[in-house]
């Protein structure tokens, strides 16, 4: 729960946030490289007075969530097309921003071009999103949030998809560990018990597909989004006392967690730091290095890696998110105009 003298760096932190949605989803444009919209978007959230607090994501047609690109702009392992906007394509922008560790998340979806192939499923999107929000007030069961952000999904013809939840937040914490249901799970569904409660601090995100299922999967390899975090289990200085960790992997795991705790960090953000150690090694000795780097500190639990999201049916995905803060009247949502 947010105490209310913080509110201000939440509050704020949603201002950022909106404007860097509004800022920048101009620019997914024909012929733009997703690593051009990715980079101007935390340009844009740090010239603001914010911070990202994960990676700038974008999931194009059947991707649906928790893909950033990495330092060498590699597409994914089984994407067959360039990571270059194509007129149609369907797009997911999700931005988060956090000022010290007060958090804000937020995404849409965007068609490129205008032929409007896919204007209905982006509106169902964005109005199950609001009809969710529209019912959390204090003391509201969580399936009922879901059964309104579902029906919506159903009555525009597509299918939200199950596996993909809303979240809790708190400071230094993007997924606190309750989640929320999307879809109509029913009062005994045992993942999505309790009730919406005064004080917390909620992503509302209902996805939806044309794919039949309403299921999504991991792309392979695990570490596909090139997104990673912090687990915050694991204390450097004891893995460096019992042998798990060497000094100089020690010395990276400290860089890391000085500069991101326990927030989803690029890799591409993380992968200069070794220059500063090898500034005379050659690009394919410094992957080999970072790969080490990062299977080690998986390997003993320090971090975790990140598969990006796809459909299984390989059915288009659209998205629209809002943080709110839930008061006594209701809902507020932070990341407004």
């Amino acid at each position: 729960m947010v105490d209310e003298s913080d509110l201000k760096q939440w509050r704020d932190a949603g201002h950022v946030a909106r404007r860097t949605l509004e800022g920048i989803k101009g620019e997914i444009v024909e012929g733009k490289s997703w690593s051009e919209v990715i980079d101007s978007a935390e340009r844009f959230i740090r010239r603001h007075g914010g911070q990202a607090a994960f990676p700038v994501t974008i999931s194009v047609n059947n991707i649906a969530a928790h893909y950033t690109t990495n330092h060498s702009q590699d597409p994914m392992e089984d994407w067959e097309k360039g990571m270059v906007f194509e007129n149609g394509d369907l797009v997911k922008l999700d931005v988060g921003v956090h000022i010290k560790g007060a958090i804000a998340d937020n995404a849409m979806t965007i068609e490129v071009g205008s032929q409007g192939k896919h204007t209905d499923q982006i509106k169902a999107a964005k109005e199950a999103r609001d009809a969710a929000i529209e019912k959390m007030h204090p003391g509201i069961p969580w399936h009922e949030i879901g059964a309104a952000a579902g029906q919506v999904t159903k009555d525009a013809g597509f299918e939200p998809i199950r596996n993909l939840c809303g979240h809790q937040m708190e400071r230094w914490n993007l997924h606190s560990g309750l989640s929320i249901p999307m879809y109509d799970c029913g009062p005994n569904n045992p993942s999505f018990k309790g009730v919406v409660e005064k004080g917390g601090l909620y992503a509302v995100e209902p996805f939806n597909t044309t794919g039949e299922s309403g299921m999504i999967e991991n792309v392979a390899p695990n570490s596909s989004s090139n997104i990673l975090r912090v687990t915050g289990d694991v204390k450097i200085r004891k893995a460096l006392s019992k042998g798990k960790l060497k000094p100089l992997g020690a010395t990276m795991a400290r860089y890391i967690e000085e500069r991101y705790q326990t927030l989803p960090f690029a890799e591409r953000w993380a992968y200069p730091l070794l220059e500063k150690p090898f500034p005379e090694e050659n690009e394919e000795s410094l992957n080999k290095k970072w790969n080490a780097l990062v299977k080690k500190l998986t390997s003993i639990r320090f971090l975790e890696v990140y598969p990006a999201l796809k459909d299984v049916d390989g059915g288009f995905v659209g998205q629209y998110e809002h943080t709110v803060l839930v008061t006594d009247g209701g809902p507020e949502i932070l990341t407004i105009a």
